[in-house]
């Protein structure tokens, strides 16, 4: 890419010292082009949104956007990976995955609305963001120039990119004490580097900043009961509310009780293994509520298949493939399943623990009077025999044929 060629960029900017750095470094490296500033908001935490457009500016930024994207976060994004139920290596619920296609997409539209030739993201070389962005970009603008600074510039450190910023005469509240690197929305937090670098570090208080340590979590249970329509959460405690109300509702309950923290050696998309501490309590919660209606409604080969297309869709988020047809068609799979998924669960939230403990659904499966130990007059036992006899036929069948070779040998 001619750097020349590059006049205007819509960078993806969250305030940090990365991004704060970013800025100064695109004017300086690509002849002053105009830089504007794109900030999602996905639900993080509301001190990092304060005062952000101006730090934008004060970095050199023409202008900043800050676009509200946390109902379409949540509705879009999160329920249909929620609903398939993937998880990434069986414990990650995918909380940056799922948002960073959204953002790259929202900031897509910015740019091509503000005729911007470029686009750029503070993501490293060495992690999944960077694919995530790009992927996006490839799918829905491909015409635009893509910038990755961590691919570019020789600052490797925090101290380097402190350095930078105090050259450029740019105020920033970032320091060396800050080791942690964390994202954050409405549906998780993640928190990765520090002492969590070496494996054989217990996370301490510092890796957690969400949830109560479940030792400290209150001594007597809370019971929650949600209702479900058709793969969406409609109800708590009684109560109607929105996608997003809902998971705010339950990430208070969750948080209070120490529900949702995971820590994780996971394998990155790049090669590498890395490790980080998730919370994510509202959706630990949610998706416990939807596999309880499951266990109701849903026949074998239909539960069978619901965990095979939550694998896969673990991947594919994962990797940042959203907008590839592979994923829109797993979400259709996925619809259709839902079709049966209602009920109402009750949930006990227990000192680190999110345990249903009552189910009920008008399209159960589940009958008491099949099911029963004691007396019944809807089953004959004797049925079984035959059922047996042919599931086993070509076992059978492999046995005679063995003895027969055996007795041909001798």
């Amino acid at each position: 890419m001619k750097k020349a060629n590059v006049n205007k960029v819509v960078l993806a900017y969250s305030g940090g010292l990365d991004t704060s750095a970013i800025i100064p470094w695109l004017k300086v490296h690509y002849n002053n082009c105009e830089v504007i500033a794109f900030v999602a908001d996905i639900g993080q935490e509301r001190s990092d949104l304060e005062g952000i457009e101006e730090k934008a500016i004060n970095s050199g930024a023409s202008s900043c956007y800050i676009i509200d994207l946390r109902d379409q976060f949540v509705n879009d994004y999160v329920y249909p990976v929620l609903q398939s139920g993937a998880l990434y290596e069986g414990s990650y619920l995918l909380g940056t995955s799922m948002a960073r296609p959204l953002i790259a997409k929202a900031q897509v539209e910015l740019a091509l609305s503000l005729n911007a030739d470029a686009l750029a993201h503070g993501a490293t070389g060495k992690g999944n963001d960077q694919v995530r962005f790009e992927t996006t970009y490839a799918a829905l603008a491909p015409q635009l120039n893509v910038i990755a600074p961590w691919r570019e510039w020789n600052l490797r450190s925090r101290e380097a990119l402190l350095a930078y910023l105090k050259q450029h005469n740019i105020p920033t509240t970032a320091s060396l004490e800050k080791i942690y690197s964390r994202d954050a929305n409405v549906w998780h937090i993640s928190t990765e580097g520090g002492i969590l670098e070496n494996p054989w570090n217990a996370a301490n208080d510092d890796c957690w900043v969400w949830t109560t340590a479940p030792e400290l979590a209150p001594d007597h249970p809370e019971l929650v009961t949600l209702t479900i329509d058709k793969g969406w959460i409609i109800n708590v405690n009684g109560e109607y509310l929105s996608p997003l109300q809902s998971l705010e509702k339950l990430n208070y309950l969750g948080a209070k009780h120490g529900i949702g923290r995971v820590d994780i050696v996971e394998n990155r998309l790049v090669g590498m293994k890395s490790r980080g501490c998730y919370e994510t309590p509202g959706g630990t919660i949610m998706m416990e509520a939807f596999r309880g209606i499951e266990q109701l409604v849903l026949d074998r080969d239909s539960y069978k298949w619901r965990q095979q297309l939550g694998l896969e869709m673990a991947y594919i988020v994962y990797d940042g493939r959203w907008f590839a047809p592979y994923r829109k068609s797993l979400q259709a799979a996925v619809e259709s399943l839902c079709q049966e998924i209602n009920g109402e669960v009750v949930i006990k939230l227990y000192k680190g623990q999110a345990t249903v403990i009552q189910k009920r659904s008008a399209n159960s499966l589940y009958s008491e009077a099949f099911a029963t130990f004691g007396e019944d007059d809807v089953y004959d036992q004797r049925h079984a025999a035959g059922f047996i006899r042919l599931f086993s036929l070509s076992s059978r069948i492999r046995a005679i044929n063995d003895h027969k070779s055996l007795s041909k040998d001798k």
